[in-house]
């Protein structure tokens, strides 16, 4: 893949021009350049036209970061928010995969913390953060801005309740902006909140009052689910009976 057809894959997916385009492969792949080792750096450098080539010398050890670190050192490059960021890394780590090859590309992503996947597999570019609001605000019958907040608070409480593995592994299945409540809950562990606890503290970190976050809490969790499969299901049967009546669809049993 020369060049030119990068950039003109980049700029599809991302949504931009030509030199947003440029802009964004430049920004991601310097970025993740940081991230490899000088081996796996070489690697893939070989494999990319020459132009691009550049981008990915390191000139030192390979720098651990999460994927939330990745995005604003992508944003700040760019000079773009990082919602905006999130899109184009995602699109350029698309077009990457096809430029090097799934067998490289497979030795890349090994060097990555699971929390990358929706870049790596482009999710974050195809159904971001604000979609996944926009349900949200839809199904709760609300504004988005106080979705978000809702959406937040459900993530945060519920990466305190749920082991910290599968709060992980929850984070790996949403857009970036989405992961960081459930690292901030993780930090603070209450294995043993009861449903009681738990719409308490959704309603005072959302800022609302008890009973909008008894109606909000199965909003966000009606589109976890959808978004997340058989990945809820490992969160869920990790709580008490008492926490049906928030987490599962109406006339609908718990799995054993």
């Amino acid at each position: 893949m020369d060049t030119e057809r990068f950039t003109e894959l980049v700029a599809g997916l991302a949504g931009t021009d030509r030199e947003g385009a440029e802009r964004a492969t430049e920004a991601v792949l310097s970025t993740l350049a940081e991230h490899l080792s000088r081996g796996e750096a070489a690697d893939v450098l070989e494999r990319l036209p020459a132009e691009l080539q550049p981008y990915l010398h390191t000139p030192g050890p390979a720098q651990r970061f999460g994927v939330a670190e990745f995005v604003r050192r992508v944003a700040d490059r760019e000079g773009v928010d990082p919602s905006t960021a999130e899109r184009h890394a995602a699109a350029v780590l698309i077009v990457l995969r096809q430029g090097i090859g799934d067998d490289e590309f497979a030795d890349l992503t090994a060097q990555l913390p699971r929390e990358y996947g929706p870049l790596l597999s482009g999710r974050s570019a195809m159904d971001p953060a604000d979609a996944f609001l926009a349900r949200v605000a839809q199904r709760a019958g609300t504004r988005v801005e106080q979705a978000g907040r809702l959406t937040s608070a459900v993530l945060e409480t519920l990466a305190q309740r749920i082991a910290p593995g599968d709060a992980a592994d929850l984070a790996a299945q949403l857009p970036v902006a989405l992961q960081e409540p459930l690292r901030r809950g993780a930090e603070t562990p209450d294995h043993r909140m009861r449903m009681t606890d738990f719409v308490i503290r959704v309603a005072e970190r959302a800022e609302l009052d008890l009973e909008d976050a008894v109606r909000g809490i199965p909003a966000v969790v009606a589109v976890l689910r959808d978004d997340v499969g058989d990945e809820f299901f490992d969160v869920t049967v990790q709580l008490p009976a008492e926490y049906r009546t928030l987490f599962e669809r109406p006339g609908t049993r718990a799995r054993r």
